[in-house]
């Protein structure tokens, strides 16, 4: 990454813009690594678990649209400082009060979501800073804050176990607070941004076919990756009897790669197009999720398909949002709630959807094996469309980034 880069943007906003998704990033998929021992406790079936953990991804995928509309209309600082005062309030009442229901931890997912509705904060505050040829580095590094599913895959079970579940809320107040006081002292609003939107834009923004197309293109990437987030503590536990610190632990490998791979994947997407990055991403995850869809003996070889297919996954995120501000470089606040609403439901429809076919048929096998085929249908539409953009908006951004 050449200096070009750190003195084109604002490096303090970049820097608070990762530390918000990442701990926003961090409490959204909280009750993922947690599921095993609140399922236990509440006596939930794996229907019920899985509907429980995809609950906050549904919410934040809604969520997202309200905040990319409060981001384009206030400020995203503005739209960021009162989500992360959502959720402190969340959890402060999650830990004094106690769950007890299923009914108490679904209202605990709803509101949740607004630390997932941290995306359409986090990728405008740090895209406005920067210039066309540095999008995929800026809205990668931003967007690695997905990195805070490592930490709470790492200590959530452990600190469960040590101290039961309920108090793991409490201790991921300690975190957020630091950061809630980092984001108000380092994060500024870029100097030139553009007009607020109506909310007539929005409906405009879904008129036009390119934006369906990066909505379904990132709720298989993005989608893939929160979703197998979310289900692989639950996977681990069920497929091969892995203890709930164990699995975490699994899950940790998968999600750490995922994530370190989406500001490596923005910075690909840079250097050889976003197109074709994205094409190899769609081919290597769908094979190695439908290779694990099959009876594999070993949890050690599902573990190994899983960090390929994250790795993949997640270099597929950065590529998706390297193409974006190309594509609507006006209106980056409408579609990065659009996308990422889009890519939430993505997410919520994997987790709830191989928890329903787990719980009918006893096997992740044909969920998995679904997955991989919408992987394979994301790239003939992504190879089908890639003639007409780039030789319309594709070639204009090409233009733009060497004056």
């Amino acid at each position: 990454m050449n200096t070009s880069f750190w003195k084109a943007g604002h490096a303090p906003t970049l820097f608070a813009a990762f530390l918000y998704f990442d701990l926003s990033f961090m409490v959204w998929y909280l009750l993922g690594p947690l599921a095993v021992q609140i399922a236990s406790d509440l006596q939930l079936t794996t229907q019920q678990r899985a509907l429980m953990v995809a609950t906050p991804i549904l919410s934040g995928a809604v969520l997202r649209f309200l905040m990319g509309l409060l981001a384009d209309r206030w400020s995203p600082k503005s739209a960021g400082l009162c989500g992360q005062v959502v959720v402190i309030g969340t959890l402060i009442g999650a830990w004094t009060l106690g769950i007890h229901s299923l009914h108490q931890a679904l209202l605990l997912g709803v509101l949740l979501g607004m630390a997932g509705a941290s995306f359409a904060v986090a990728l405008p505050l740090a895209s406005q800073w920067y210039p066309a040829q540095h999008q995929g580095k800026a809205m990668g590094i931003a967007g690695a804050g997905n990195s805070g599913t490592v930490f709470a895959a790492l200590f959530a079970p452990a600190l469960a176990a040590a101290f039961g579940w309920q108090n793991v809320f409490g201790f991921a107040l300690l975190p957020l607070l630091l950061v809630l006081a980092a984001f108000a002292l380092l994060a500024r609003n870029a100097p030139e941004r553009p007009a607020p939107k109506a909310v007539g834009d929005y409906l405009k923004a879904l008129a036009d076919r390119d934006s369906w197309w990066f909505m379904f293109f990132y709720s298989v990437t993005f989608g893939g990756f929160l979703g197998l987030a979310s289900t692989l503590p639950g996977y681990f536990h069920d497929q091969y009897s892995l203890d709930p610190v164990k699995a975490g632990y699994y899950t940790a490998a998968c999600v750490f790669a995922g994530s370190l791979m989406r500001p490596l994947g923005g910075a690909l997407a840079d250097r050889v197009g976003g197109i074709r990055s994205l094409l190899l991403m769609y081919t290597v995850a769908s094979v190695c999720i439908a290779a694990v869809g099959f009876h594999l003996p070993s949890a050690v070889a599902a573990l190994s398909l899983f960090v390929v297919a994250m790795l993949s996954l997640g270099a597929g995120n950065g590529a998706v949002f390297q193409l974006v501000p190309q594509r609507f470089r006006h209106s980056i606040g409408v579609m990065t709630g659009l996308i990422g609403m889009a890519g939430g439901i993505g997410g919520f429809c994997l987790t709830a959807g191989l928890g329903a076919i787990k719980q009918s048929s006893g096997d992740y096998q044909l969920g998995l094996w679904l997955f991989a085929s919408l992987g394979v249908l994301a790239w003939f539409g992504l190879h089908n469309v890639k003639q007409r953009w780039r030789t319309t908006w594709g070639s204009a951004a090409v233009t733009a980034a060497r004056v």
